[in-house]
């Protein structure tokens, strides 16, 4: 044989395509080469952020980088952060919470568009009443379902004005599974009796969404947002975070990992498609060998503000752009107690935790 038959066709590839060199051999705690954007996110792109609980560490992380992240939503600068964030306010673009599912996606952009309608969209806890699609925003319910109806008409408001003013749209897809308006198809962030409203098998059922429809809910919402705002780009990611509890019969690890491998599968099959949309790996960064479980909490569940500051330092990295240093803090004299509160203020805010009320 010459030399020329006798060359594999990995032979030529960088080292970054081999586990020993790409993963093993690498540093602990060193993301390595695991990402190359496909098109550049400046600090002058108008940025609109969604998605899982995760999408909030990212959101939070782009605005303190300088990025220029939407809010449509605002409230005057005195109103203290922990204030604003127990109300839905500057966690997201938008004052929609959480959106975990691409189905709640599309269908928050059909409602904000004036092409769908929920059903029961107000749902009841005790005298109180709360907006289905984001049941956490108003912890305490408000006076009355027509005081319901008419927060939510501002805030569609506010969010189509924001999709279609977005030059980078950032989404993180959460999770596969949900509760559906069985008769309707309308989908709900949050299981009916969680947070508000009661759970009625003859209306409501579970869905576990497989992959064929995730993508076709994105492309759906990728579509119908084009339409209006041609000249927007994505940048998906998929939430490192597990599943709290899973309604789909299995080990909530397995369930987990169904519902991973389902959102990591569509998120490659849209890079594949669109040359508008970029994958951004934190989860990848997350769950790496490499990172040993530093990037977890102790509950294995949430992600450590080091596993935050990881992802974001290699997404600005890649990106080329210089971090900007914290504002300086004055030294705290009761240490203990104000590192609690701080870790408070940065944990997410996931309304699937309450599921853990119910376990047991």
């Amino acid at each position: 044989m010459t030399e020329q038959e006798n060359t594999s066709p990995y032979s030529t590839l960088p080292p970054r395509a081999f586990w020993r060199a790409g993963v093993s051999e690498r540093a602990p705690l060193d993301p390595g080469e695991v990402y190359t954007p496909r098109f550049p996110v400046t600090r002058d792109m108008r940025i609109a952020t969604a998605g899982s609980c995760f999408a909030q560490h990212v959101g939070r992380a782009l605005r303190e980088s300088g990025f220029n992240v939407l809010d449509a939503e605002p409230l005057p600068a005195s109103v203290p952060d922990a204030l604003a964030r127990r109300f839905g306010y500057r966690v997201f673009t938008g004052r929609y919470a959480n959106i975990y599912t691409t189905r709640q996606l599309a269908q928050l952009f059909d409602e904000a568009e004036g092409r769908v309608r929920p059903a029961e969209p107000v749902w009841r806890r005790g005298p109180r009443f709360f907006d289905a699609q984001r049941p956490g925003v108003e912890p305490d319910g408000l006076e009355s379902e027509e005081l319901v109806r008419a927060h939510r008409r501002h805030h569609l408001a506010r969010v189509a004005e924001a999709f279609r003013s977005a030059d980078l749209f950032v989404f993180t897809f959460g999770l596969t599974e949900a509760w559906i308006h069985t008769a309707s198809g309308t989908v709900y962030p949050t299981a009916p009796g969680t947070i508000a409203g009661r759970h009625d098998p003859e209306v409501y059922s579970f869905k576990n969404y497989d992959a064929g429809e995730v993508l076709a809910d994105f492309e759906h919402f990728r579509a119908s947002l084009k339409a209006v705002n041609p000249k927007v780009r994505f940048l998906v990611t998929v939430s490192p975070v597990p599943l709290t509890a899973t309604a789909s019969g299995e080990h909530v690890e397995v369930a987990t990992c169904y519902s991973k491998s389902v959102l990591r599968a569509v998120c490659g099959m849209l890079v594949a498609r669109h040359d508008d949309i970029d994958y951004f790996p934190s989860f990848e960064v997350i769950t790496s060998q490499n990172a040993r479980g530093a990037y977890f909490e102790p509950d294995l569940r949430s992600v450590s503000a080091q596993g935050v500051a990881a992802a974001m330092d290699l997404f600005k990295r890649a990106h080329g752009i210089e971090a900007r240093p914290a504002p300086a803090r004055k030294p705290a004299r009761r240490a203990g107690t104000k590192a609690k509160r701080f870790r408070r203020a940065e944990r997410a805010i996931c309304e699937d935790s309450l599921l853990e009320a119910f376990a047991g």
